[in-house]
Formats: structure tokens, C-alpha cells, sequence
């Protein structure tokens, strides 16, 4: 959970983290239980436009996501949280329920397809959705700093990334410039779907890359204590380009 004794956790968690992300990218996160902090009365008094709270748990994160995909599967769209009011209540302060780490792909936009609004979710794009040092740092901000409590990882069909990278292995021909670091991130994945039978092996590379980076993720050793209280849940998940629908994996929260 996001309020009990979080002030405490995060000192314990992240020492000086906070600052200086913070300082860093120019964020900033909740700084009370109450609403963001402000430096104009007038901001301080807009009211936040949802219709409810953010989720405060990770089952509760999880649930929202999915209405969000499944409105935006059946074309109810409500485009939450896309306004001037909006806007102006999270000017000062933010406070998003979801981590999700995907693909740059142009078709894959997590905003959308979760059907979220401004300020809800922080969003992290690299080609297949590969991982490093600063993506793995910038993944863990929201929880070890404002107890975000839900990570998405996400995969997606025809993922373009993966196609070039299992070519590349499968030929043993490198790709051109710094797309061969791409490659050589998602080798794992390569690897463990050699291991088995397949008909369609991009695809069943995609799903092998993503259920891998999640369990590196929940066993991360700043996020598995977060994981292990109950305070964070690490899903896998896979996008289907053709139908709009996240399927999940692995991780789904439970109470």
C-alpha cells in the first residue's frame, strides 16, 4: 500500500533517491496524502476532475488498467484526466498508480490503449522494450519514491525491434549502428526460444523477453522487498496490434 508508513519506507528504501531524480529529470512526486503541494492559492483549490481516486494498491492499479483496455477494445473510450483542470492539478505534483515499460512502436501508445489521462502513469519506451542501467533506474523511480505499486511490462505483436533481432542471431549477421546494442539485450530471449518448438518465433521471442524482464524486475534487489511486502506487483503483458487486447502473462496482483 502507498500510505501507511510510506515516508518511513522511502527513507529506508532510496535515502536521497528522491532529490535527486528529482532534480535530475525535473519531476516531482506527491508530497502528502491530501493533494499536490502548490505555490499559488488559486492552484491549491482546483479540485482533481476524476472521477475517483488513484488506485492505492496494486490489485486496484491493475484493475483500472484493464477497464482502460477494455473500453479501449470496444470503443467506449472516456479519455479521463485530458483537460485544463487536469492539467492544472498536477502542475505542482504528481502521483501516478502505474509504472509501464514498453516498446516505441507508433501503434503501441500506453496513454491510449489503457485509456488513462495526464499524470496517471509513468511511461518508459525503448526499441523492444529492451532494458539497461538507466532504464531499470528510471523504471524504479515511481515506486522506491512515490510507492507507485504496479510495474507493466509490455510486449506486442509484430514487434519490428524483435523481428530484426532474431534475424540478426539466427544469421549471425549484426545489425547497423548502436540497433546491434538492441539485439544483444534481447539474446536471452533468443535463447530460451530455441529452447523450444515454435511456429511463430518472433512472437514467441516477445513473450519470452517480457515474462524474463518482469521476473528480473520483481527480483531487482532495490524492488523484490517492495514486491515481497505486498507494496509493488511486476506484471508481463502482450498487446495484440490486431484486436487492441492486453493479454497478461504473468504477475497479476492478487489481495
Amino acid at each position: 500500500m502507498r500510505s501507511v508508513g510510506q515516508p518511513q519506507r522511502r527513507a529506508i528504501l532510496t535515502g536521497g533517491l528522491a532529490a535527486t531524480a528529482a532534480l535530475v529529470t525535473g519531476c516531482s512526486s506527491k508530497t502528502d496524502s491530501t493533494g499536490p503541494a502548490t505555490t499559488a492559492g488559486a492552484a491549491a483549490k482546483v479540485p482533481s476532475p476524476s472521477a475517483s481516486a488513484a488506485p492505492n494498491s496494486s490489485r486496484a492499479a491493475f484493475a483500472r488498467l484493464m477497464e482502460g483496455n477494455k473500453r479501449w477494445v470496444n470503443g467506449a473510450l472516456q479519455h479521463p484526466d485530458r483537460d485544463p483542470r487536469r492539467r492544472e492539478f498536477v502542475a505542482q505534483a504528481q502521483d501516478p498508480y502505474g509504472v509501464i515499460l514498453s516498446c516505441i512502436d507508433s501503434r503501441v501508445p500506453p496513454e491510449l490503449l489503457f485509456d488513462t489521462g495526464l499524470g496517471d502513469l509513468f511511461v518508459l519506451r525503448t526499441g523492444g522494450g529492451v532494458v539497461g542501467p538507466v532504464v531499470t533506474g528510471s523504471v524504479e523511480y515511481g515506486p522506491m519514491t512515490s510507492g507507485t505499486p504496479l510495474i507493466v511490462v509490455l510486449g506486442h505483436q509484430r514487434c519490428g525491434a524483435i523481428k530484426a533481432a532474431y534475424g540478426a542471431m539466427n544469421t549471425g549477421k549484426k545489425l547497423p549502428g548502436n540497433l546491434q546494442s538492441i539485439a544483444d539485450a534481447l539474446r536471452p530471449a533468443y535463447r530460451a526460444t530455441l529452447k523450444g518448438k515454435t511456429d511463430d518465433p518472433v512472437d514467441t521471442m516477445t513473450r519470452n523477453h517480457v515474462m524474463q524482464t518482469a521476473a528480473d524486475l520483481r527480483s531487482n534487489s532495490d524492488l523484490a522487498p517492495l514486491v515481497r511486502k505486498g507494496d509493488l506487483a511486476v506484471v508481463s503483458a502482450y498487446y495484440s496490434l490486431d484486436t487492441g487486447r492486453v493479454e497478461v502473462l504473468t504477475g497479476v496482483p492478487t489481495a
